[in-house]
């Protein structure tokens, strides 16, 4: 798959492409990224791609010229159908909020052109004629879509085949089908007791079906205390079984 991304930081994204786990992905060229800045398509020496807004107030408005002709050389670079053109993702406050089941839609998708907000705006004719849909990280505001960006492409690039150390490690996501959308429950590791805090007994029991148990009991109980509209989801999918609702009664958090 291939992101085109067109962002006035190109040099933001350098560090992410060369560090963590998600680097396998684009080193193998699972996942091919392209950075695209609409300075270099701006006319004048300056290179002007932002300008005062109409009707006043405060800060600039990027111009809907240089995002154009940056889209254009996108769209020839990536030589694709009309009818198989990608799209064009506007990161905004206006946007669908990001959610696992979109990040897997995405990750088996053949990619998208991302577009990276600065200053006050984009010119909202460039969004009304080019953009497709808009996606937002959630009800705060950020100095630039990069970051939106990075989120992404760092969901999107772990789900990759071979990306990850273990398989596994993804099957056990919070917000995973594969968990029926619940939490993940919490982790542990060496040594056994820290700060006079011990590991719980079922997880050095070895017994895999007290394990599971254990850890489908605290997801449940993490889901209900922290995100209950998800067991409210998962009951309606009818997802949860009669162990699981005992759990939520003996812990007093019946939703």
């Amino acid at each position: 798959m291939r992101f085109d991304v067109i962002t006035l930081f190109p040099e933001l994204f350098a560090p992410f492409l060369e560090a963590g786990i998600t680097r396998r992905a684009f080193a193998s060229g699972q996942v091919e990224l392209k950075l695209w800045n609409p300075r270099d398509f701006a006319e004048g020496n300056y290179r002007r791609v932002d300008d005062r807004p109409f009707g006043g107030g405060p800060g600039m408005v990027m111009m809907a010229e240089p995002l154009l002709r940056c889209l254009q050389a996108v769209r020839a670079s990536r030589g694709e159908a009309e009818d198989s053109a990608a799209p064009v993702v506007l990161f905004s406050p206006i946007g669908e909020v990001l959610c696992h089941s979109a990040v897997e839609r995405w990750s088996q998708s053949s990619g998208a052109i991302l577009v990276c907000g600065r200053y006050e705006g984009i010119d909202q004719r460039f969004i009304d004629a080019h953009v497709d849909m808009q996606i937002s990280l959630g009800d705060f505001v950020l100095s630039g879509g990069e970051i939106a960006a990075l989120a992404l492409l760092d969901a999107v690039a772990r789900l990759q085949p071979g990306v990850l150390n273990d398989e596994g490690s993804y099957q056990l996501d919070s917000f995973n089908p594969a968990l029926d959308g619940l939490l993940d429950c919490p982790h542990y590791t060496r040594p056994e007791v820290w700060c006079e805090q011990a590991v719980p007994p079922a997880l050095l029991s070895g017994h895999h079906a007290q394990i599971e148990r254990w850890r489908r009991d605290r997801s449940i109980e993490l889901t209900a205390l922290h995100r209950p509209d998800l067991i409210v989801a998962a009951r309606a999918r009818g997802h949860l079984s009669t162990a699981d609702e005992a759990v939520l009664t003996a812990s007093g958090k019946r939703v």
